[in-house]
């Protein structure tokens, strides 16, 4: 996973490390994917001009939320705080769930059985939790989408959850 995501590796805690490459790892295992798998998987179902895979989803908005938090300590220093183990395990596996809540089929990439009950923030978060994760992660996960729009957001599920919008509506995807 470090070689998919290699973001990963600015994760200075070792056990939140392994859990989050475990998590990633588990998900692929039970989405019945491969590691190769990922880069063909379009990071959304959703109509959109240009459907990059979620490998390069992913690691577009975790380099782009390690750069707002960069910026963000920059500018209002001592002011804000931010857990950058948390932000980049977090932006790493916000979208974890959707290899559990999509399937393929000669070619074609559909919602899988659970992804039809469950979106993607759900059983990513459960997964997260059952992995270990700290409850911090779980929430980016959680919150990172519209589901996390009536539920108070960390400083870094904020920072994850325009990361992610950013890198979805400029490519055409519709919120």
């Amino acid at each position: 996973m470090n070689k998919i995501f290699p973001l990963i590796d600015r994760i200075s805690n070792s056990s939140l490390l392994a859990r989050t490459v475990s998590c990633w790892e588990e998900a692929v295992k039970r989405g019945g994917w491969t590691k190769e798998n990922l880069h063909k998987i379009p990071f959304t179902l959703l109509p959109a001009e240009y459907k990059p895979s979620i490998v390069t989803h992913t690691n577009g908005v975790a380099e782009m939320a390690i750069a707002m938090a960069e910026v963000l300590k920059r500018i209002y220093g001592d002011n804000i705080e931010i857990d950058m183990d948390i932000l980049i395990s977090g932006a790493i596996l916000h979208d974890v769930g959707k290899v559990l809540e999509y399937a393929e089929k000669g070619g074609q990439y559909h919602k899988s059985e659970q992804g039809k009950l469950v979106r993607h923030p759900v059983s990513g978060a459960a997964l997260a939790a059952e992995m270990g994760l700290p409850a911090e992660v779980q929430h980016i996960i959680a919150t990172h989408s519209y589901e996390g729009d009536k539920t108070p957001r960390t400083v870094e599920s904020v920072i994850v959850h325009h990361a992610d919008f950013a890198n979805f509506e400029t490519l055409g995807g519709e919120a």
